[in-house]
C-alpha cells in the first residue's frame, strides 16, 4: 500500500511540474502513465486477493 501511495505522490509532482513549467509537458505524460500503470497494477492485484478461498 505504501508503494502505491507514493508512487500516486510521483504522479502529481510530476504533473504538476509538468502543467505549470513551460516546455515540460512530457512530465505531465509521464505523470499520467505512471498514474495509470499503478491503478491499474493496484487493481489486479487487489482481484487477486478477492479470489482466495478461506481456510477450512
Amino acid at each position: 500500500m505504501a508503494l502505491f501511495l507514493f508512487l500516486i505522490l510521483v504522479a502529481v509532482v510530476l504533473g504538476l511540474i509538468g502543467a505549470v513549467a513551460d516546455g515540460l509537458g512530457y512530465l505531465l505524460a509521464i505523470g499520467v502513465i505512471v498514474l495509470v500503470a499503478d491503478v491499474a497494477f493496484f487493481t489486479v492485484r487487489w482481484s487477486r486477493r478477492g479470489r482466495r478461498r478461506p481456510l477450512r
